[in-house]
């Protein structure tokens, strides 16, 4: 869909909303001949019939209603975005020109922005300087270190990301409406969630769905965070931030977890009852990087009593690296207590009794204030809850 003409998609919404060919070739100031061969082509490339022309009008089928909303979705986003810069672009622009826009606004360099398309360069330098003739104004700073996009062409090239995502979700939507699974389901797994809920939630889906294509990124936070509000994940799975990110972003509570305090089984410390903080604070950690709710509560706990936070001699957030950190040195490891869970239950690692009263630790799904799933995220998401709800797949989910 990201291919798609966007003059015959703006031609299929006229009809959609007039109900006549005449009526949007005026509106659109074509010829009729043209807005039937643009929707023969796009129908065509939809794979069925989006329109049914009757002696009264045309109407949308029932397929073509399911299209034309999301179609609807993302013109209405792109065409308000290309406005703000130019209104001449509201008619111009082509969805060619866009992706070069965007690749420039990320890659800042007419190099780099044509092997991210696989393009030549020229092609590129040609979209570029034809958006900008139409536009009127420039929309990259031409600085000794490459080509820095201006904060409307920021706007724009976000829109535009955001514009085609929702168009790729078009041909999902069309998949589910003829009975197969289309498209793919993106989720950024924080460490805790790639432990405890998504291996359950994703193998649940697989049954019912096998056909369904799921991608599943790790990585750092922020870093899910961009390509969240980018289009590039659908949802992200983990620990949820106090206050929220930013206000374009939901966060839904799945359920509490609380931290642990862990050693190897035969640590010296692994059989001392409420071992006191001072004590703790005199290790050797393993802790989450800075940045995350784990280890803000982590250095609070010893700030908040007057102590020194331990220097931690490894930051990671992966229970199996944390393992193997433990079992070759006198370390000791704070993690999600569910994220660790398994591996106490199988003795590789013990549980401190350390009577520290860590506070819950909200978990949940982040997600788009104005995404709209397909079929197929709707049911992941389903499953996720699900299994949030029974315990995580593990057993011992705290639900909030």
């Amino acid at each position: 869909m990201t291919a798609a003409n966007l003059r015959h998609l703006r031609l299929f919404l006229a009809v959609a909303r007039g109900g006549t060919l005449s009526g949007a070739a005026a509106a659109c100031r074509v010829s009729q001949p043209a807005v039937s061969q643009a929707l023969s082509k796009l129908e065509q490339g939809m794979g069925g019939p989006l329109l049914s022309r009757r002696p009264q009008g045309v109407f949308l089928t029932d397929r073509g209603a399911v299209f034309a909303k999301r179609v609807g979705r993302a013109m209405a986003r792109l065409d308000t975005a290309l406005a703000q810069v130019a209104p001449r672009l509201v008619v111009t622009a082509t969805a060619s020109q866009l992706r070069a826009l965007i690749a420039m606004a990320e890659a800042q360099n007419f190099t780099l922005a044509a092997r991210a398309l696989g393009l030549a360069q020229p092609s590129v330098h040609r979209a570029i300087t034809q958006i900008e003739r139409d536009a009127g104004v420039a929309l990259f700073d031409r600085r000794p270190f490459g080509m820095v996009a201006t904060r409307p062409a920021q706007r724009l090239a976000q829109a535009a990301r955001l514009a085609f995502a929702e168009l790729d979700q078009a041909s999902a939507d069309l998949a589910e409406f003829d009975g197969r699974d289309g498209g793919r389901v993106v989720v950024g797994a924080l460490p805790l969630a790639r432990s405890v809920v998504l291996p359950e939630a994703l193998a649940r889906f697989h049954a019912a769905r096998p056909r369904a294509h799921v991608t599943v990124f790790d990585g750092p936070y922020d870093e899910m965070l961009v390509g969240l509000r980018r289009g590039d994940i659908d949802v992200i799975l983990g620990a949820l931030r106090d206050p929220a990110p930013i206000e374009d972003v939901i966060q839904e509570t799945l359920f509490s977890d609380r931290l642990a305090c862990l050693a190897r089984p035969d640590h010296p410390l692994a059989r001392d009852v409420a071992i006191p903080l001072a004590t703790l604070a005199g290790q050797a950690w393993v802790v989450p990087r800075q940045g995350v709710p784990a280890r803000a509560q982590f250095d609070a706990l010893f700030r908040d009593h007057g102590l020194a936070a331990p220097d931690p001699v490894v930051e990671c957030g992966s229970i199996l690296l944390m393992r193997e950190l433990l079992h070759r040195g006198a370390f000791l490891g704070c993690i999600s207590a569910q994220q660790a869970e398994a591996e106490v239950a199988r003795g590789l690692l013990a549980r401190l009794d350390t009577g520290i009263d860590w506070p819950d630790r909200a978990i949940g799904l982040t997600y788009r204030a104005d995404w709209m799933p397909t079929g197929a995220q709707t049911a992941l998401l389903d499953v996720i809850r699900s299994v949030a709800r029974a315990g995580g797949g593990g057993g011992g989910v705290a639900i909030s």
